[in-house]
């Protein structure tokens, strides 16, 4: 995290976080693949077959770009033939915040019912996103954020 007195300016469209999410992720098919693996390392066929009408080829690349991107670690489980587990990084599993909120932002927006995804174990209610400021210690709405960026 930048120091206090580090300069900061507002970031213009297609600067900063958002684009290297985007280059990262921005595919059809990455942030399903780092979905399927939410749970837990996944073989090659176990993975194509949550994922569905992906095809072996696809994925295949797909999963060394997230391996190269740092996302998802290949551990080898055979030598002959050479096959492979799938997991997450740490870097990958930080992600499940943002699926959240894209899975909630997704049910809100697919034309049903917009029930969230996710709801608290405890009682039963659909949860809410909200950002929360550390420093004045209270959620803020949209008109409270800013995207900025360090330089």
């Amino acid at each position: 995290m930048p120091r206090d007195d580090t300069p900061r300016r507002r970031a213009a469209p297609g600067e900063g976080g958002l684009r290297t999410a985007v280059g990262h992720l921005g595919d059809r098919w990455s942030l399903l693949i780092v979905d399927g693996l939410l749970g837990g390392p996944r073989r090659f066929n176990e993975l194509a077959e949550a994922l569905g009408d992906i095809a072996p080829n696809v994925l295949s690349q797909r999963l060394r770009q997230l391996e190269r991107d740092g996302l998802v670690l290949a551990l080898p489980y055979s030598t002959r033939p050479p096959r492979y587990a799938y997991q997450l990084t740490a870097s990958g599993a930080a992600l499940v915040g943002v699926m959240r909120l894209l899975a909630h932002w997704g049910a809100e927006h697919a034309g049903g019912d917009g029930a969230s995804p996710l709801v608290h174990e405890a009682c039963g209610t659909p949860a809410e996103p909200r950002w929360w400021c550390p420093t004045c210690e209270r959620t803020l709405d949209d008109a409270e954020l800013d995207v900025v960026t360090w330089v």
